[in-house]
């Protein structure tokens, strides 16, 4: 059945209560339907109504209550009719649950019963007040019917396999009924929808109703006869719209068509524009050195009719004047145009530098202590994704492709597939993802994990990380992998603590199909290159050398931020310096910090902290000519980085936790383009430790591995330090920042 891209809707005047199974039902049928759907009940009118009738355990529907694609029901029945809660509560509606409870014997009363039937295979799913099992149709016999009847119970066997347990008298029907008339639901404004066996009780206790296409083919045998039931040829919500409109719940108008299709054919979605503007509202390149923007940009350089969607922070959301489609860069990107979403200052405090900072940063580092969580800036945060999403439908061509980025817009997946399932959405994380253990601390995380399950793809930086989401959504919902493979020799694997064997590479969960990849970000090496041709840097590497005087230099380049680790370095550096007294006078520490954004008040009690610390070590080792620690609190010209990276004798980068971090790679670039071997010693909690082999790793929560691994950089073997660093350097400019953009998209598009 072709499905329209519009549905009636049904007239202001008419009551609806749509009772309906949820797997083959609800949760089926072309993905313009299910969104119809879920805008007819979310938000619904006072005379509209959903109760979800399911086979499956409360708990087993749980996740689907946190499906963004899914409305949320007004009453819940489970179990095939022995649960019975409030959809928004969950609390047991009463007296309806106390009166099936106490017509159940008990779990183990029937277990102890049946357990002569040996063929009976117990079903290991969520279940209360029933016991399920599996079972082949011809193996029920008179003898099983006459002890399930004796302990006051009946069987219901449904899709040639699955038997059922339960009160007697109790099904979806009965309850259903029950329920409908403890509420005074006019029977006639009822309709259920089903397709299975197990739903044939809805339809036999009179109820109007609809049996989806692909339904199981004994209910629809079993109901062919009877007048108030259609049988639709539409699957699941296609099918439930089919019936509805059968049955009168809806009327033949349709609404305006609100589509509008962009020409872009690849839309990128970052939170940041790929140009800086002014004041004055010019724009003018990124300061940042970010290789990123520009790789991204480069994928529109060919003439591909693209679009960039991000905020532009503006008086207010709706500001006069203002100009929303601005070109990027005529000359270089033709087609390439940014759509700008006007975000006042409040706006961007609050979702960037707040919410998202003190919610979810602190969780996706595991940092659970830290985190703050609050549900109206979870309001906030949603409503800022819906904006994107919106933009982005707006902007992307039919069947075009969606590259989303990162943690801050974690919810525009769930809002674009509803809007445009047409689009083949991609995700990457810039960041790391936690274990799931502590992912599942968020309040909202069934809402996150159900919205990137709406991605065609999701890239990470690592498989650890993958592995980490895959067990989230196992957490979430039934799992099933479709596909892994092998880490080494590509990654580290048993020797980082950081390292798995083998990553998934797609999973299928609710019948959707998922793409899954490790995709570690590079640099830009060509960018290294002609900063070190510069004179000027050259000049700059000779003078600090001079100022260094021979000394071994260990660089340390790092924002102010508890997950690098800050605290941990300075303790392990004074440690040192107590432990190897012939050291003093012949190391010092280069100590940069680059302050954190402003309005970020949470780091500021780590700077006084990381400023006594300084303070102490200078104090306690100091000499008049030798000053152990250089702090260097201020943001770097990255001219001046580079120069710094290139007279480092180690660079000691030793995060506590790191989704990757690119000072690692650009040390290396840059010691490789001076022909130096400097050492690199890299936290095994930093995602490129599973990538750069050749690093020296270390445990940043363990002083004495800290102070040992940095004695062993100090007193490294020349021809061990050549090695080392000829390998890193070759994994560095091999996987650039062009490699991991191409690399990417490549998987994405990839059959």
């Amino acid at each position: 059945m072709k499905i329209e891209s519009h549905f009636p809707k049904p007239r202001s005047s008419d009551s609806l209560v749509l009772a309906t199974d949820l797997d083959g039902t609800l949760l089926a049928g072309p993905l313009p339907a299910r969104r119809h759907i879920r805008e007819l009940f979310s938000g619904k009118p006072h005379d509209l109504k959903l109760i979800f009738v399911t086979g499956r355990g409360l708990e087993s529907v749980l996740p689907v209550l946190n499906d963004p694609a899914v409305p949320r029901p007004d009453y819940i029945i489970a179990d095939v009719g022995a649960t019975v809660v409030h959809g928004e509560s969950l609390l047991p509606v009463m007296p309806i649950q106390n009166e099936i409870s106490a017509a159940w014997p008990g779990t183990l009363q029937i277990l102890e019963a049946l357990a002569p039937f040996t063929y009976l295979e117990p079903q290991t799913v969520p279940q209360e007040r029933r016991c399920s099992f599996f079972v082949q149709e011809g193996r029920i016999d008179d003898e099983l019917r006459r002890i399930v009847n004796e302990l006051g119970c009946e069987l219901l066997f449904s899709a040639q396999r699955y038997l059922d347990i339960l009160p007697k008298g109790i099904g979806k029907g009965s309850t259903l009924r029950r329920l409908c008339e403890q509420l005074g639901f006019d029977p006639e404004t009822v309709v259920a929808a089903g397709d299975s066996l197990n739903d044939l009780s809805m339809f036999t206790t009179g109820f109007r109703g609809v049996v989806v296409g692909n339904a199981e083919l004994a209910l629809v045998e079993a109901v062919r006869q009877l007048e108030h039931i259609h049988l639709a040829v539409g699957d699941g919500c296609a099918g439930i719209l089919e019936g509805l409109t059968h049955h009168q719940s809806q009327n033949d108008e349709k609404p305006e068509n609100t589509d509008c299709l962009g020409k872009a054919d690849l839309v990128m979605v970052y939170h940041r524009l790929p140009f800086d503007e002014t004041a004055e509202g010019k724009r003018q390149r990124p300061k940042s050195p970010n290789g990123i923007i520009p790789t991204l940009l480069n994928f529109f350089s060919g003439g591909t009719t693209g679009s960039w969607v991000a905020w532009s922070e503006q008086p207010t959301r709706d500001p006069k004047a203002f100009e929303v489609a601005v070109t990027v860069d005529k000359k270089r990107y033709p087609n390439l145009r940014a759509a700008r979403i006007p975000l006042t200052a409040s706006d961007i405090d609050l979702f960037y530098k707040k919410f998202s900072k003190e919610a979810f940063w602190p969780i996706i580092f595991s940092f659970s202590d830290k985190a703050i969580f609050q549900h109206k800036h979870w309001e906030h945060y949603l409503e800022i994704n819906e904006i994107f999403a919106k933009k982005t439908a707006a902007e992307a061509s039919k069947g075009g492709l969606v590259w989303v980025h990162d943690y801050n817009l974690w919810m525009v997946p769930a809002f674009l597939r509803m809007l445009r399932p047409d689009l083949k959405i991609a995700f990457f994380h810039h960041t790391a993802f936690p274990s799931s253990d502590v992912f599942n601390i968020i309040p909202w995380r069934r809402e996150i994990i159900g919205s990137l399950l709406q991605c065609d793809y999701i890239g990470f930086h690592v498989p650890r990380y993958v592995e980490n989401f895959v067990d989230a959504v196992r957490s979430y919902a039934p799992t099933e992998i479709l596909d892994t493979t092998p880490c080494a020799p590509r990654f580290l694997t048993y020797g980082c603590a950081l390292g798995v064997d083998s990553v998934t590479r797609g999973i299928k969960v609710a019948g959707r199909n998922i793409r899954l990849g490790a995709h570690p970000v590079g640099i830009d090496c060509d960018q290294i290159d002609h900063i070190l041709q510069k004179a000027s840097v050259r000049r700059k590497i000779k003078g600090i050398r001079n100022e260094l005087r021979g000394r071994s230099a260990i660089l340390s380049l790092e924002r102010l931020d508890y997950v690098k680790g800050s605290i941990e370095k300075l303790l392990a550096f004074e440690a040192l310096l107590d432990k190897y007294p012939e050291l003093a006078a012949k190391v010092v520490l280069l100590n940069f910090v680059t302050p954190a954004a402003q309005g970020m008040e949470v780091y500021q009690s780590l700077r006084v902290e990381v400023d006594q610390l300084v303070g102490r070590i200078n104090g306690r080792f100091s000499t008049l000519d030798w000053t152990p620690v250089r702090y260097f609190y201020r943001s770097l010209p990255y001219e001046e980085v580079i120069a710094y990276y290139a007279v480092a004798d180690i660079a000691w980068i030793t995060p506590l936790r790191d989704g990757l971090n690119l000072v690692a790679k650009e040390y290396v670039a840059t010691q490789g383009v001076m022909g130096s071997n400097g050492a690199l010693i890299l936290s095994e909690f930093a995602g490129a430790a599973v990538e750069l082999h050749g690093s020296l790793l270390t445990n940043p929560y363990d002083a004495t591995s800290m102070v040992q691994t940095l004695h062993s950089a100090l007193t490294l073997a020349a021809d061990d330090r050549a090695y080392r660093m000829s390998r890193l350097v070759s994994i560095v400019r091999t996987n650039d920042v062009r490699a991991w953009g191409e690399n990417f998209l490549r998987a994405v598009n990839a059959d």
